[in-house]
């Protein structure tokens, strides 16, 4: 790899990070770059490198958010564990999906999520208490750590945008409260996908470990950025990484060659 493509790439890990610290998202920018970086690296590959850099950040995210907030380890941990297996599987699984088959439904997802937050601007900028029944902690673990998760370790686009949106629909944490707690699963999720990938072979380590310290340094500014800037600035990063993946997943349905 040239200098100036590694050099490319590790400000997109430091991107990546900065992204995936706010509302999630972060693979949108880190597996094209990729990709393009290393044209002759399989797909498994990338996706088993993005890894490395990913636990490295979303963990790093999730300690600087434990530090300086409270997060709900009542839905976060319980759900974390869960998404470990739960995106082992979808590792496995990764291979037998073809992105034809999973663009279209991750399209209307991902639309209608930003047709939710549009049309209910009070959603996640103050937290609703009152929702955390038990019955909806116990939907919140099951759509982050089984549903969601199955899908970061199987597909990945949006994993840490839906996190966020399951705890602030379901529990009513706010977006600052629901992007800590994503962190928590997601490093789960990243960790899971990540032993995978790892055992057959498919992570390039160095280049990984690379990523990873660009990751890092993305991760901490951007979980600061959201603590002090509120949940007034992550909805606005939110619907801007949702409209992203909706014209990058839109452009690959119907544009790419």
């Amino acid at each position: 790899m040239d200098p100036v493509s590694l050099t490319t790439l590790l400000a997109a890990a430091a991107m990546a990070g900065w992204v995936d610290a706010v509302v999630g998202g972060g693979g949108l920018l880190l597996l094209p770059a990729l990709l393009v970086a290393a044209p002759g690296m399989p797909v498994a590959s990338a996706l088993g490198t993005n890894k490395l850099a990913a636990i490295a950040g979303t963990t790093t995210a999730a300690v600087t958010f434990a530090r300086r907030t409270k997060i709900d380890w009542g839905v976060a941990g319980p759900a974390a564990g869960f998404a470990v297996v739960s995106a082992g599987v979808g590792a496995v699984l990764a291979g037998a999906v073809p992105g034809a088959a999973y663009r279209p439904v991750v399209l209307v997802v991902l639309m209608s999520v930003a047709l939710f937050v549009l049309l209910r601007p009070r959603l996640g900028v103050v937290a609703l208490p009152q929702r955390r029944t038990p019955a909806r902690v116990a939907a919140a673990v099951a759509v982050a750590g089984v549903g969601i998760a199955l899908y970061d370790g199987l597909i990945g686009p949006g994993t840490g945008t839906f996190l966020v949106l399951a705890f602030t629909a379901l529990v009513g944490a706010d977006f600052v409260h629901g992007s800590a707690m994503a962190k928590v699963v997601n490093a789960g999720t990243n960790l899971g996908a990540l032993v995978v990938f790892g055992v057959t072979g498919h992570v390039w380590w160095l280049l990984g470990a690379a990523m990873a310290v660009c990751n890092i340094a993305g991760a901490v500014l951007g979980a600061r950025m959201a603590l002090r800037r509120g949940a007034g600035f992550v909805r606005v990063v939110l619907l801007v990484v949702v409209v992203a993946l909706i014209a990058k997943l839109g452009y690959d349905q119907w544009l790419a060659g």
